[in-house]
């Protein structure tokens, strides 16, 4: 294969490396960020063989050279094709950013069938300043226990972890990454003529709506704040629903949800028919939503003005005042819960803990919604923290320095012990009853 090394032996994968203790990490696609090649190298530094898969001209460009090769085939073959390389060449731990893309699931189910070792980034739950790295899975494939007392125990030998926001993030390092991946994946595209993207929109449609965006943002900001404002100033009661992206995985993959829209209606209606007559329903806009959809419209004149729709705005300000908070499983569910917010999940999210969150239904929600027992919840991030969580960022220069450090680390086997990733993930069967297709 092009770029591979070659002089290595090929054994069948069994989770081992080779004969001598060497470890062979093979590598898919990565964040939008020089992160997976600055730890193959330190994997490589410390003797271990590194290989590295990439399916379009963004991933050739963040890592190219020894050990990488390119892929051009269909999706369609690509399980045969990831699920020989394992077996054939002795690959030991399996490394990509995100389990459920469209190359990344068939690789993680033909790697835990030969019991190869499956490595997960994604950006930290508990940001700024972290990074995730979970054995197995992440969402409802996380092997993260659901159980208080194991998590109560969990937390009572890890310490007091360190909590303090670090690395905030650079808006023009973040737009730069993603231009200088997506672009070159549009005017290279006959090169890699099968690639399939993980991102919903083709990246010049999504940068027109970024561009629409950001030239609105100013009056946006207006009057987001001047809603905030007579929001809080009004005494009625006031539930949150913070929009999650469309396309997101954590709808696309880990929810019965076809679409943020989708879920929008059920949680509004269920609203309307439940909640007391003089609360409201405050749906609040995601940071990076590009516009594709026109949410003012989705919730323009619901309920005679009891759906307050902002376009904008700060949930640090409505936390004091919120009576709870609903969503699909945005991790704006976990910052609420640190907050001492009732919140209510649509499926079962990582934080979706008896203990922490209302286990009834939306109905009893909007009337009794269960407040989170406090110390659970700091027992939650403290265990967390100590298992999952990595300092570090790939928005920040001298975050990317220190995630570089952390997780190369915890995968050479210097961190905490990982989480059993053999045991079936403990969300898995309630995700699944509720139309979850994992």
């Amino acid at each position: 294969m092009p770029g591979a090394d070659d002089g290595d032996k090929r054994r069948l994968g069994n989770g081992e490396g080779d004969a001598v203790g060497r470890r062979h990490f093979l590598f898919l696609q990565g964040p939008l960020s020089p992160l997976y090649r600055r730890i193959g190298a330190r994997l490589r530094k410390a003797g271990h063989r590194v290989s590295r898969v990439n399916f379009c001209a963004g991933d050739w460009l963040h890592w190219h050279g020894q050990g990488t090769e390119c892929w051009r085939g269909s999706l369609a073959e690509w399980p045969d094709a990831v699920a020989g390389r394992i077996a054939g060449e002795a690959v030991s731990d399996l490394v990509l950013h995100g389990d459920t893309r469209p190359y990344h699931r068939p690789a993680v189910l033909a790697a835990e069938a030969m019991g190869i070792a499956v490595h997960v980034t994604e950006l930290g739950l508990l940001r700024p300043g972290f990074m995730t790295l979970e054995r197995g899975g992440l969402a409802t494939l996380s092997r993260f226990p659901d159980d208080p007392a194991t998590i109560r125990d969990i937390a009572r030998t890890a310490g007091e972890p360190d909590l303090s926001p670090r690395f905030p993030g650079s808006f023009a390092l973040e737009a730069w990454q993603d231009l200088s991946y997506h672009l070159p994946n549009v005017a290279a595209a006959p090169f890699f003529p099968h690639y399939r993207r993980h991102t919903p929109l083709h990246p010049l449609h999504d940068y027109a709506l970024w561009l629409r965006r950001l030239a609105t943002a100013p009056g946006r900001r207006r009057i987001a704040a001047r809603r905030q404002a007579g929001l809080l100033a009004d005494p009625r009661p006031f539930f949150v629903l913070p929009l999650q992206i469309e396309g997101d995985y954590q709808l696309v993959a880990h929810s019965p949800f076809a679409s943020m829209r989708e879920a929008l209606e059920l949680v509004v209606r269920d609203f309307l028919d439940n909640a007391p007559e003089e609360a409201r329903l405050v749906v609040k806009t995601h940071p990076l939503d590009n516009g594709l959809v026109d949410w003012a419209r989705e919730c323009g004149g619901r309920g005679g003005g009891r759906v307050v729709f902002l376009d904008g705005g700060s949930l640090d300000a409505l936390w004091p005042r919120a009576c709870g908070l609903v969503t699909v499983n945005s991790t704006a569910g976990l910052d609420a819960l640190r907050k001492g917010v009732p919140v209510k999940t649509l499926v079962p999210a990582l934080y979706d803990i008896d203990g922490m969150t209302h286990q009834g239904d939306l109905a009893s929600f909007w009337r009794t919604p269960t407040s989170p027992d406090r110390g659970l919840v700091g027992d939650f991030v403290t265990a967390l923290a100590a298992t999952t969580q990595l300092r570090g960022s790939i928005h920040n220069r001298e975050g990317l320095k220190t995630a570089v450090e952390t997780i190369s680390a915890r995968l050479l086997g210097e961190g905490p012990a990982a989480l059993n990733s053999s045991a079936e993930p403990p969300r898995l069967a309630r995700a699944r009853a509720l139309g979850v297709g994992l």
